[in-house]
């Protein structure tokens, strides 16, 4: 039996961030762990010194924008830049690996899914395009039958409980219907909302804009872990660390972990 703990997090400029990223690792010791909007296009990622705390570090960068990684202190193969069904799209969202684990291995992709604000625009159109595709993708997945995760900055806020106040809401690209409908659609496809799968009353908000909503608590929960079957029979424990939060200079978001037994 293997312990594996896997972490997602959004770092909002892996450069501004770097700091603040080694120190958590440091701290945390992820066995594996996705990130999302580097900001950074690839001779600007900072590549040894993450490789420095012995992880395999694959990276899809692109600059001043967007940007996904994997970290893994397993060997990684098989990877894919870009949702294989959406060649066209020219924004680095999508990173996607087979991590070997002993004799088992894990399918595992990073998603950083358009923002799509605001409302009404190409921007919005894009996102429901992209999430549209990512739907396609995770259903040819699943037909491989394998440990699957889909991990990452959804950007969806899937219902009521993961709003501190939904008010506030009302005109964001993360919580229309059309949007909460296709995070829905791909969960039905026979996935896992991980975190809600094991705290089914937990908020577990994983982002607060700057400025007094840390303080206030009034975040939302848009990171989230998708998971096959047989992913999920492993999860032993998933919970959000809110301490990265607190600290100087931090992201807006804050890692999501699951804790597996394979």
């Amino acid at each position: 039996m293997t312990k594996l703990s896997i972490a997602t997090w959004n770092v909002n400029s892996i450069r501004a961030r770097l700091e603040v990223l080694l120190k958590w690792i440091k701290l945390k010791k992820p066995d594996i762990l996705l990130l999302q909007e580097l900001k950074a296009q690839e001779d600007n990622i900072p590549r040894e010194e993450i490789e420095d705390l012995n992880y395999n570090f694959i990276t899809y960068g692109q600059k001043a924008y967007n940007g996904v990684a994997i970290l893994s202190k397993f060997p990684v193969s098989d990877i894919t830049f870009n949702l294989p069904n959406f060649k066209e799209d020219i924004q680095a969202r999508y990173i996607e690996a087979f991590i070997n684990i002993a004799d088992k291995g894990i399918r595992i992709g990073s998603i950083y899914a358009p923002n799509g604000n605001p409302l009404d625009t190409d921007k919005y159109y894009y996102k429901i395009q992209w999430l549209e595709k990512l739907y396609d993708h995770a259903k040819k997945l699943l037909e491989y039958e394998e440990y699957t995760i889909l991990g990452g900055d959804f950007n969806i806020c899937p219902t009521n409980l993961d709003a501190a106040d939904e008010s506030l809401l009302s005109n964001d690209a993360i919580y229309t219907k059309d949007v909460k409908s296709l995070f829905r659609r791909t969960i039905n496809l026979g996935y896992y909302d991980v975190f809600r799968s094991m705290n089914p009353e937990n908020q577990g908000f994983t982002y607060w804009d700057y400025g007094q909503s840390f303080k206030n608590d009034i975040g939302v929960r848009i990171d989230h872990f998708l998971m096959s079957p047989y992913a999920l029979d492993a999860v032993k424990r998933a919970y959000v660390d809110k301490e990265p939060r607190a600290w100087q200079k931090p992201s807006d978001h804050t890692p999501l972990l699951v804790e597996m037994e394979l």
